[in-house]
């Protein structure tokens, strides 16, 4: 059984482990990745894919939890797979990639990652990265958060009233406090102690919010929100 935000349970309630599907143009690059997430007792990958069309459709017949996504591949590119596997809600990607170009970080998140890494990643950041986005979390590489950041919080035109809003009129006063809880980038575990809820009612709810705006990841949540004027 699969609960909101990517986390899997077993008939007998033990957390599964986080499926993941690797997306790479390069074999040893792939077989590397997959050598280290297989040593992880929590992480599976379920399968592989050489570029931006396998990586879709595996992800359609697989329903993994995570892509691990490269961007630069043959064909259908990493950002155009990103964007049809979030909007058909197949899986979260999560960009492994090895340039931090502004437009490759915009571009994955605008097409719905959950996540931006690079490939120069400890392996050990790898892996929780992995188990943070099968968490329904987000998560983005040390070397571009300041930039995004900057980005979000940079002088734009006057945000709307939150009331007056329509991309905001099918959310209830809890998802409200949720999005906002996103526009200021907290996690699952910040949401649910701000909210004094559980960590499962917190992705639930963010699950919810994500739904009802019609956006695939966190990030672009939290663009909403600021454009809102809630964040």
């Amino acid at each position: 059984m699969t609960a909101a935000g990517g986390t899997t349970t077993g008939a007998s309630g033990r957390t599964a482990p986080v499926r993941v599907l690797l997306a790479d143009d390069h074999a040893a690059i792939r077989a590397g990745l997959r050598m280290l997430l297989d040593a992880a007792d929590d992480v599976e990958v379920v399968g592989e894919a050489a570029d931006g069309d396998a990586a879709v459709t595996n992800a359609r017949a697989l329903r993994p939890d995570v892509v691990l996504m490269d961007l630069r591949m043959p064909g259908t590119d990493g950002i155009a797979a990103t964007r049809t596997i979030t909007a058909e809600g197949l899986a979260d990607v999560l960009v492994l990639t090895t340039f931090d170009l502004d437009d490759d970080v915009d571009g994955a998140l605008a097409a719905g990652a959950a996540g931006f890494l690079l490939k120069t990643a400890e392996p050990a950041a790898l892996v929780d990265a992995v188990r943070r986005v099968g968490a329904g979390d987000g998560v983005l590489a040390p070397e571009v958060t300041r930039r995004v950041l900057a980005r979000l919080t940079a002088p734009g035109p006057p945000p709307s009233r939150h009331d007056d809003d329509p991309r905001l009129a099918d959310l209830t006063p809890r998802e409200l406090d949720v999005l906002t809880a996103l526009g200021r980038g907290l996690s699952n575990q910040g949401i649910a102690a701000e909210l004094v809820v559980t960590e499962a009612t917190a992705k639930t709810h963010v699950s919810r919010v994500l739904a009802k705006l019609g956006v695939g990841s966190r990030m672009q949540a939290a663009l909403v929100a600021r454009d809102a004027g809630l964040a």
